[in-house]
Order: structure tokens, then C-alpha cells, then sequence
């Protein structure tokens, strides 16, 4: 049986350093997410990717996301990058389960493509989820 992993969004994938690179529907989405031309966008947000092929999210000193808020919030969770929504279903890495509090849950292949594919639940910022700020 599969393994889905439930992501409570405690954000720690997003203070991972590393990059985390954008196509064009990202940018596309962000940008009319954030109220900004494509060009405002990228001149604003993002930086050349490390391979030099494309562009990534402008991140911290520390590797953090940019688009952490000051409660641990992601800014643009409803419009996030493929590659944000894609962790750790469609891609990880090994000992991931260390630092990310996904849940995992066993479900039949079926399951497993039906929730993959599903867009994400409705944003709750974390005040309103009773968390803790900062993960």
C-alpha cells in the first residue's frame, strides 16, 4: 500500500535550504496572487536558479522561504509553487521524516492519486489553527 503524508504545513520544509524553482504557471499564479505584472514579479521575488536554467523563489540568508510571515505563515499557500505542493508525496528525500511533521497514512494506489492530485484544503492561518507561531 501506499504512503500519503499528510501535511499539517508546520512549515519546515520551507526553512530547508535549497531552491525551490518555478515554470511559468507559477510565476503566472504568484504574480496575480500578489497583485504584480510577471516582471514585477520576477525582479522582485526571484533569482537564477543554481543550474542557470530557469528561476527559483528568492529565499533568507538561512535558506528560509521569502514568503514566511512573521507567524510561520506561507504568503502565497494557495498559489504556492508545484514543486512546494508536490513535498513529499511526489518528491522527497531520504530522512525527510525527521524534520517534517506530515502524517503518513497508508491508502490503496487509487487513494494515493485521487489525494495527490486534489487541490489543497482552504487556507487556516495559524492564529486560527490554534498553533504555536514558528512551526
Amino acid at each position: 500500500m501506499p504512503t500519503y503524508w499528510e501535511c499539517d504545513r508546520c512549515t519546515a520544509c520551507c526553512r530547508w535550504p535549497g531552491q525551490v524553482r518555478l515554470n511559468d504557471a507559477d510565476i503566472s499564479r504568484i504574480a496575480a496572487h500578489l497583485n504584480l505584472t510577471e516582471d514585477e514579479f520576477i525582479q522582485g521575488h526571484t533569482r537564477l536558479d543554481a543550474q542557470r536554467s530557469g528561476l527559483a523563489l528568492r529565499d533568507h540568508a538561512d535558506g528560509s522561504c521569502g514568503f514566511l510571515d512573521g507567524r510561520g505563515n506561507c504568503r502565497i499557500q494557495p498559489v504556492k509553487p508545484r514543486q512546494c505542493s508536490d513535498f513529499p508525496n511526489r518528491w522527497n528525500f531520504p530522512g525527510f521524516e525527521a524534520i517534517c511533521r506530515a502524517r503518513p497514512v497508508e491508502v490503496s494506489a487509487e487513494e494515493w492519486e485521487r489525494r495527490v492530485a486534489a487541490p489543497p484544503p482552504p487556507f487556516k492561518p495559524r492564529s486560527a489553527r490554534g498553533l504555536p507561531h514558528g512551526g
